[in-house]
């Protein structure tokens, strides 16, 4: 484990202790009625002794009593430390998650996530509750049955304890059939899970109605739910017929010692009596037992194992990401920024990002523009190390950002994304989330400077408007403004805007345009754009293409340069300015640009 799985047991000693101790205490006690039953039959019965038979019954039924009541205790024991186990597991599971990269979340399957939460970790449960305790009782059982069954007769106890390799037969077989079952079950899970999150999410129930794939997705539901319904039968089954053959020998035994018993006083005249053989008897049955519930456990061990292995996986996965263990904390930092020969890549023959070097400095307003794939949105999640890059470096503030604090440098990154994601809540409980402590008079603020505060005052519940589900109570530019209010409760030193109006209306656009334009006067920022409204802002212009900075400069040099940014402007800037009577004066063929000052 990569030092991120659970802690164990460990931290339950004690409780750990108790349980041993009360299953040994009832295990003994359980086995005592057997022994008992021998005295009762011989002493009182033949012996036709009334006070013994009565003394030795109460004695049995008070053992009984006090073996079931140490094994509520016992029981309630193991459930609590279990729990706290799975607890641990699943807080550490949850962080070690968060620590993981995006790429992490981008090529795993969410499902599988989820399952691996779950279901998984709720079979590691049940191995603590029912597999370990029971691993202890029937080994303690075993070893006193043995021990108890020598001291009557050993001639009989070793005629049944020849039975036992009988038991070990089937186990193989059935573990390694259930492992197989196991691991394709909980497969299967993961595909329904998928199924479900990609299908009853808001989005994806949009989508499966604009397209009328009700009855397509219902079939891949229904496949996937008839195939785990399968699998668990297989499994159970498998189970049950492994049971069958484990019972079937178990009454072996029994028979063999009423046979031996028999002939032993019938034709040797043996001292041997009835009620040893009936304690005999009684003590294989308890023997064997334990026998036939340890192999059992064994296959449903192996069971476990199956699901112990998935959740290890995770485990092991290294966080991508990491703090350095000398990660700086600076007291404050200007938001400046820095690529020295910055390479990024997912996969070695697919590289995102090749030799790109560019300074921000404080203050400053940079742009970065180009194709779609370009690689524009890489750049800007390299900084808050989302990623991290394959080579080259990055400074945030004149450090390096593998050096900083991630939470220092996260704190002071802002990113307006143009898939805004609100939680299903209020709009100050997402306006809080930025910074819980911020005052009334902080979020109105931050309101204002996005431009959205006329409209949150204009509902009857203001801040306290319940947004929906991913905010689709909201239109998109109201679910944008938000988020950049969010942002700005923050105070990042670096603001970012990735393509934050590019899927609005122009209403809508205009609105955000009127938040941004005074933002980016006073802050460091970075801009991803295809409106020309948006760049022009900008004290210099990036042109992004195939993963290289193939231009920068000002939109009025880029345009003239008949370049990559000439192409862009023509095919999509060009239009925003021809729709805009403002930006008439930046159309290339009447060849009449702005100053230099952009």
């Amino acid at each position: 484990m990569a030092g991120h799985g659970p802690g164990g047991p460990t931290p339950y000693w004690k409780q750990m202790l108790l349980v041993i101790l009360a299953i040994f205490v009832s295990s003994t006690f359980k086995l005592m009625p057997s022994v008992l039953t021998g005295r009762i039959i011989d002493e009182g019965l033949i012996g036709r002794d009334m006070n013994a038979l009565i003394r030795l019954i109460l004695l049995s039924l008070a053992v009984t009593l006090g073996a079931n009541l140490i094994g509520v205790f016992e029981s309630y024991l193991n459930s609590w430390i279990a729990q706290h186990i799975t607890y641990d597991m699943r807080n550490s599971m949850y962080r070690h998650l968060q620590e993981m990269s995006q790429r992490f979340f981008t090529t795993n399957n969410q499902g599988d996530i989820i399952t691996r939460m779950t279901s998984d970790i709720d079979g590691v449960q049940r191995v603590i509750t029912n597999t370990l305790t029971d691993i202890l009782s029937n080994s303690i059982t075993l070893i006193v049955a043995v021990v108890v069954m020598y001291r009557q007769n050993w001639l009989l106890a070793t005629l049944g304890i020849l039975i036992v390799p009988l038991f070990v037969i089937p186990t193989r077989t059935a573990g390694r059939t259930r492992w197989s079952l196991t691991r394709e079950s909980q497969e299967c899970s993961d595909e329904i899970n998928g199924i479900l999150n990609e299908t009853m999410s808001v989005s994806g129930q949009l989508l499966v109605k604009l397209f009328g794939r009700e009855d397509r997705e219902y079939e891949r539901y229904r496949a996937a739910n008839e195939k785990m319904i399968n699998l668990n039968i297989r499994e159970s089954m498998a189970g049950k017929w492994f049971m069958v053959i484990l019972n079937t020998t178990s009454s072996v035994g029994p028979m063999l010692l009423y046979l031996a018993g028999g002939i032993l006083m019938m034709r040797y005249n043996s001292d041997i009596t009835v009620g040893d053989i009936t304690v005999l008897v009684g003590l294989l049955g308890q023997m064997y037992r334990p026998v036939n519930q340890l192999l059992n456990i064994q296959v449903d061990w192996i069971r476990s194992m199956a699901m112990f292995t998935r959740i290890f996986e995770y485990y092991d996965m290294p966080a991508e990401i990491q703090n350095a263990p000398d990660a700086v904390i600076p007291d404050s930092t200007d938001g400046s920024v820095v690529f020295d020969h910055v390479e990024f890549y997912y996969e070695p023959d697919r590289q995102i990002l090749k030799d790109v070097s560019f300074r921000l400095k404080s203050g400053d307003c940079v742009a970065i523009v180009g194709p779609s794939g370009s690689g524009k949105s890489t750049m800007i999640n390299l900084i808050p190390r989302l990623y991290d890059a394959v080579s080259g470096t990055i400074t945030f503030g004149g450090i390096d950002v593998k050096k900083l604090d991630l939470h220092f440098l996260r704190d002071h990154v802002g990113i307006v994304s143009q898939e805004t994601y609100l939680f299903n809540g209020t709009i100050r409980d997402n306006l809080l989330y930025a910074r819980s402590d911020a005052t009334e008079q902080e979020l109105i603020e931050a309101c204002k400077k996005a431009n959205i505060y006329d409209f949150i005052s204009s509902q009857e519940k203001g801040l306290d408007t319940m947004v929906g589900n991913r905010g689709l109570k909201l239109s998109g530019g109201e679910k944008q403004r938000i988020s950049i209010a969010r942002v700005l409760l923050k105070d990042p030193a670096l603001l970012i805007f990735d393509e934050a109006t590019s899927a609005l209306d122009s209403i809508s656009e205009q609105k955000i345009q009127e938040a941004i334009e005074p933002l980016i006067q006073s802050r460091t920022s970075i801009l991803i754009a295809h409106r020309l409204s948006t760049i022009l802002a900008a004290d210099e212009i990036l042109v992004v293409s195939g993963g290289v900075i193939v231009e920068r400069g000002s939109h009025a040099k880029l345009v003239k340069a008949g370049g990559v940014y000439t192409e862009l402007y023509n095919t999509q800037f060009s239009k925003a300015a021809a729709a805009d009577p403002d930006h008439s004066d930046y159309r290339v063929d009447n060849h009449i640009y702005p100053g230099d000052e952009y």
